[in-house]
């Protein structure tokens, strides 16, 4: 076995990796680049060592780099994690000629699986169904759109050397062809070095279903049976489970053996994802291979009971696998959501510090985080943060703890995708399990925002209350967010640009809460650093909460509330804002990140929706439109540009 492993990595994958180390008493050495300096990763790690700025190839992908963080530390071995340089044929290559082992595939193997038309190419050979398609060579524009129209609409444009959605469009006329491809090779590019494309058939409301793969330096390859992982946004995996709801056991035992007869044609080791569709009909196609651990790892590991990171350690060591294809046995359910730092509506990514972070606990339910409170998310790497994975005897029981625990499950100073992921799994349809890729498109997964509940604007006078028994009433910030009224006192509170105010009156036990027309006593009240407990009338509350700025954030019920102190209403401060006629808009960067296009010229007559710009951020594109038909008047960027949130972008004249 080894002694010292580097991690190649960073967030919830260096930090899941980190542990299986520690409990298999092997030293771990981190890897950081200047906006990691202080993240939970390098905290762990037993060593940590910078290696560059924080653009990532200058630190993350910059291999020279990282073997020489591996010789200073005297590493024996090096795990790639997932993503970055995980599926890199040629960083395998470089820890071989280091004198490193490289925990992963061979690097011929990774090459051909990793490549999706030669993975493709591979399976039709061995008797795997695929997707009817264009996989040539032949990349110019004329060409693939002449494939296009021979292979049929709607069809798939997908980038061949990489996966997560970037690359990939999805093109339902032939009209929208060549501009979906130029963004394609564009968006493949930018996220691995390589336009090249090829071309699937689109299937209609599919399912997504990948098998588990561990193969062994003796010949042994044995499947983990699958995960279901049908629940996408852009092409992205969001919510995962095993097992699938719909294989029947020969259709699992079926699929399963396609897995391992493809794994063994490659010449493939160590730990790997078979991917495949599944029809409306039953049949399977043959989709892509990924050459590494999966995010989705930990629902395999609840349901089999084998930790997937140590095998990977042992396998690369050159030990046997413990087991074999009979010894497997899928036991009860297992579902894995994936909390990212983005809206949850627009799926845009969200940066800053993190007030708490508080992911529920409690028997079979695991948490594989990258951050802690007070850690801070920037605009340089994925938006994944943690995942969330619970376990149960059966699928109806396991669904029940998965809405608990999301309802338990708080993120404060931070915009998450935590409203998706609740509103998902209250769902009908997922309840039912009748889930397909186009889930949130076609199920209108309902995102809105209740209004802020009068309980949590109660907890806020609660906590208020308490600091004001500790702070001189002279202190200027919170004499203008409260008054004394007797025996009780009346808060201000500005939410959503709303203003409100609640009473708090003293009783013989406790407080009487007047929220608008609504009255609840309160009693039994516990607080501590971050959470506050108390009895409403018949219910018991349990709210978390922080401070950030001049805002109190609470966290209750799965939801997040930013709540702010106003002044008291008077001549004095009361005042009307402007809301402008309408006849012009300011188009401003709706997140951070870089200007790949400006798609316009001032003067240039526009219509409603027509891109104007178009930015990338964590090598995603997102498009900036004309909210309307009118006039650019002025342009405030160029290509190349950095952006902030918020940057003025554009200025559009409405034609009316």
């Amino acid at each position: 076995m080894f002694h010292k492993i580097l991690i190649a990595n960073r967030g919830e994958i260096a930090v899941r990796i980190i542990r299986a180390c520690k409990a298999m008493n092997l030293t771990s050495v981190a890897v950081y680049s200047e906006a990691d300096q202080q993240a939970l990763h390098v905290r762990m790690a037993d060593q940590a060592v910078l290696i560059g700025p924080a653009l990532a190839s200058a630190s993350y992908l910059a291999v020279d780099r990282i073997l020489a963080a591996a010789r200073h530390t005297n590493a024996d071995a090096i795990h790639p994690g997932y993503g970055f340089l995980s599926e890199q044929a040629h960083f395998a290559e470089a820890c071989q000629l280091a004198g490193l082992v490289f925990i992963g595939p061979p690097p011929t193997a990774m090459r051909m699986m990793g490549d999706k038309i030669a993975a493709k190419k591979l399976a039709e050979q061995v008797g795997v169904p695929t997707v009817p398609g264009y996989l040539g060579a032949d990349q110019q524009p004329d060409r693939l759109y002449h494939e296009a129209e021979r292979v049929g609409f709607p069809l798939l444009i997908k980038a061949a050397a990489g996966g997560g959605g970037r690359g990939m469009r999805v093109v339902q006329e032939p009209t929208q062809f060549h501009a979906a491809l130029a963004a394609a090779q564009r968006e493949a590019q930018a996220a691995f070095g390589d336009p090249a494309v090829f071309l699937e058939r689109l299937i209609e409301r599919p399912r997504h279903i990948e098998i588990q793969i561990l193969a062994d330096h003796y010949g042994h390859i044995v499947h983990l049976f699958e995960r279901e992982c049908s629940i996408q946004r852009r092409h992205q995996k969001i919510i995962e489970e095993s097992p699938s709801t719909v294989l029947t056991p020969i259709l699992r035992a079926t699929i399963g053996d396609a897995a391992v007869g493809l794994a063994q044609a490659a010449g493939y080791r160590n730990a790997g994802t078979i991917e495949f569709l599944l029809d409306q009909t039953g049949q399977f196609f043959f989709l892509e291979m990924n050459t590494r651990l999966q995010v989705e790892h930990p629902v395999t590991e609840l349901v089999t009971g084998h930790d997937l990171v140590q095998l990977q350690l042992m396998i690369a060591a050159g030990q046997p696998l413990p087991f074999t294809q009979a010894d497997l046995q899928q036991q009860g359910h297992s579902i894995e959501a994936r909390i990212c730092a983005e809206h949850p509506a627009t799926f845009l990514p969200a940066t800053g510090p993190i007030a708490l972070f508080a992911p529920p606990q409690g028997e079979q339910i695991r948490n594989d985080v990258g951050v802690e409170s007070g850690d801070q998310v920037s605009i340089h790497y994925d938006p994944l943060i943690a995942k969330l994975i619970v376990h149960g005897q059966d699928r109806a029981a396991t669904v029940a703890r998965f809405q608990q625990a999301l309802a338990d499950y708080t993120v404060l100073g931070l915009t998450t995708n935590l409203p998706l992921l609740r509103a998902i799994a209250e769902h009908p349809a997922f309840i039912a399990g009748d889930t397909h890729t186009d889930f949130i498109e076609r199920e209108q997964v309902a995102l809105q925002e209740p209004p802020i509940p009068a309980l949590v604007l109660a907890g806020a006078a609660l906590l208020d209350a308490q600091q004001a028994a500790r702070t001189p009433v002279t202190d200027p910030w919170l004499a203008s967010a409260w008054r004394l009224m007797g025996a009780g006192m009346r808060f201000w509170y500005q939410v959503d640009g709303q203003e409100q105010s609640v009473v708090l009156d003293r009783i013989a036990d406790g407080h009487r809460a007047t929220v608008g027309d609504q009255q609840f006593t309160i009693t039994g009240v516990e607080q501590d650093a971050d959470t506050l407990i108390f009895q409403a009338n018949t219910a018991k509350l349990r709210l978390r909460f922080a401070q950030q700025a001049a805002a109190l954030l609470i966290g209750w019920n799965g939801w997040s509330y930013q709540i702010e102190h106003a002044p008291a209403l008077s001549v004095d401060t009361y005042h009307m804002h402007g809301h402008g006629d309408g006849r012009n808009a300011s188009l401003e960067a709706p997140m951070p990140g870089t200007v790949v296009r400006v798609l316009a010229q001032e003067g240039q007559l526009v219509e409603a929706h027509q891109p104007l710009v178009i930015l990338e951020a964590m090598k995603m594109e997102h498009i900036v439109a004309a909210p309307y038909p009118g006039v650019v008047r002025r342009l405030f960027v160029t290509p190349g540009a950095l952006v902030a949130r918020g940057t003025l972008l554009a200025e559009v004249e409405s034609a009316d």
